[in-house]
């Protein structure tokens, strides 16, 4: 049985709805509530592609998502009946198309989150094909890179400034003469 687009999932109070990992036959991981509750406050979640318990012949892919969705889709492709975090983040993006905001919790690696708190500016670099150091051969397989610019914050470039000012005003200061 397929699911039809009339099935609507809305998130539960609790924030126990969401699946992020099926492990083995029946594990699923909730979403802790403190966390559903805090992004809940924000977004005012209207539906949920990831439900736990997911229905029989539910697949959160082929419906249409609400206006303000709660994503935590399972972190593996292998883990998920019908798709991991790629597969979900390419319906946020279509559902975006249609003016719909989704907030999606997915695996990422920590220097990413670090560089993200860092204020780092962050651009896709596309599939890189590093060539080879002593062949010069291009990668034939190429992962997707992420291009990290960090930039100095505000506080730091005034103060380097300040800095700055300071040496030059030194530096050009004329000795003084002390009376003899």
């Amino acid at each position: 049985m397929s699911a039809t687009p009339d099935i609507v999932i809305a998130p539960d109070a609790r924030g126990a709805h969401s699946l992020h990992r099926l492990v083995g036959p029946s594990r699923y991981w909730l979403t802790p509530p403190d966390l559903y509750a805090e992004l809940d406050a924000e977004f005012r979640f209207d539906f949920d592609p990831c439900p736990c318990p997911l229905p029989d012949g539910y697949n959160g892919l082929q419906v249409p998502w609400g206006r303000r969705n709660y994503v935590n889709p399972p972190f593996r492709a292998k883990d998920g009946i019908t798709g991991g975090p790629t597969a979900f983040v390419r319906k946020a993006i279509e559902e975006q198309k249609h003016g719909n905001t989704s907030v999606l919790l997915i695996p990422v690696q920590s220097y990413v989150n670090l560089l993200l708190e860092a204020g780092a500016e962050l651009r896709s670099a596309g599939r890189v094909r590093w060539l080879e150091a002593e062949t010069k051969e291009p990668m034939r397989n190429p992962s997707q890179i992420l291009c990290a610019i960090l930039r100095p914050n505000v506080k730091t470039q005034r103060r380097r400034a300040t800095e700055l000012q300071m040496q030059t005003e030194r530096a050009t200061r004329r000795p003084l003469k002390w009376p003899r």
